[in-house]
């Protein structure tokens, strides 16, 4: 699975980064605004989007997009949760700063399970 990184933060860009390389994901990223982010959107499957960037409140902005424009399933990563319910704006997960390993793991093991349900049902069909 290719998970795309969107994290303004280098220090937490790269533990995310080890994280999900240890689960024996590919990663893209990390990126640190909506522009780079929508770049490399095409070549995604899920992201770990903060919601703080520093171009501005765009995390919400860009779930969206990444959401309605290319089907990428979305978890929010936030310092402030408080806000945010699971399933805004279409996410799949919120996972809240500072995180453990077994938290993005869960998170990532979510979307592989709603990854899996949906070729289930193309299969079926």
């Amino acid at each position: 699975m290719r998970v795309l990184i969107v994290e303004d933060e280098s220090l937490i860009a790269e533990l995310l980064e080890t994280v999900v390389q240890e689960q024996g994901h590919e990663t893209i990223g990390p990126v640190s605004t909506m522009e780079q982010a929508l770049a490399y959107a095409p070549r995604t499957d899920i992201a770990l989007v903060d919601l703080g960037l520093s171009d501005g409140n765009s995390g919400h902005l860009l779930a969206r997009r990444l959401i309605d424009r290319f089907g990428i399933d979305v978890i929010f990563v936030t310092g402030d949760p408080g806000p945010v319910q699971q399933g805004f704006d279409g996410a799949l997960a919120v996972v809240r700063k500072p995180f453990s390993d077994e938290d993005i793991i869960d998170a990532l093991a979510k979307a592989l399970d709603k990854r899996g349900r949906s070729v289930g049902r193309r299969i079926a069909s």
